[in-house]
């Protein structure tokens, strides 16, 4: 049975998957509503887990010490009350070889401006991959799904949009797999 997680848990960890966001992008990352995480975020703020920002016309969230600490105990106590730190052990193991190739495409993507060739096929592969390992993944915690639908659509948009690939500025494969990554290591308490 899938283990729904608790909004203030969904909330940090929109949070530290993205680095860095504004509301609604923290919001939009589980499909919140974003007027509580608005609240929620706030909240956090109070407690000294996220501290909010602005750089020339960007402003957002991020992460404090205190929040990284208080959402790794979150992920902690969620994984054991699931009962899924060998499902998700298990995936992060098959995860990174994977890992290593989707490196080696996205390197390669971003040094050859016109993309190399077999790109496309590569990331077809590595999308069939990745929903065989959301799968497992998602039948214990349901935050993990989405991950495959999300790549698969960057990948489509990337046929006619190039930045859909490697782009910061988008839901791009590569920040669809780097999110995966950040996800799976934060749930298992561990380091890149």
């Amino acid at each position: 049975m899938t283990h729904p997680s608790p909004t203030d848990l969904l909330v940090l960890h929109a949070v530290r998957l993205k680095g860095f966001a504004g509301t609604a992008a923290v919001a939009a990352r589980f499909g919140l509503d974003t007027g509580q995480t608005r609240e929620d975020l706030l909240d956090a703020q109070a407690h000294g887990r996220v501290s909010r920002s602005s750089f020339a016309d960007l402003a957002g969230w991020s992460l404090t010490g205190t929040g990284r600490r208080h959402n790794e105990a979150q992920l902690r106590d969620e994984l054991d009350r699931a009962g899924a730190h060998g499902t998700v052990a298990a995936v992060h193991e098959q995860f990174l070889p994977l890992n290593a190739r989707a490196s080696q495409i996205f390197t390669a993507w971003q040094l050859d401006s016109g993309g190399p060739a077999g790109t496309f096929h590569q990331l077809d592969r590595l999308a069939d991959e990745l929903r065989d390992l959301e799968l497992p993944l998602a039948a214990h915690l349901a935050r993990f799904a989405g991950y495959h639908d999300r790549f698969t659509a960057a990948l489509a948009r990337a046929r006619h949009d190039p930045a859909w690939i490697t782009g910061i500025e988008v839901d791009s494969c590569h920040r669809v797999w780097f999110e995966l990554h950040e996800d799976l290591i934060a749930t298992l308490g561990i380091t890149r």
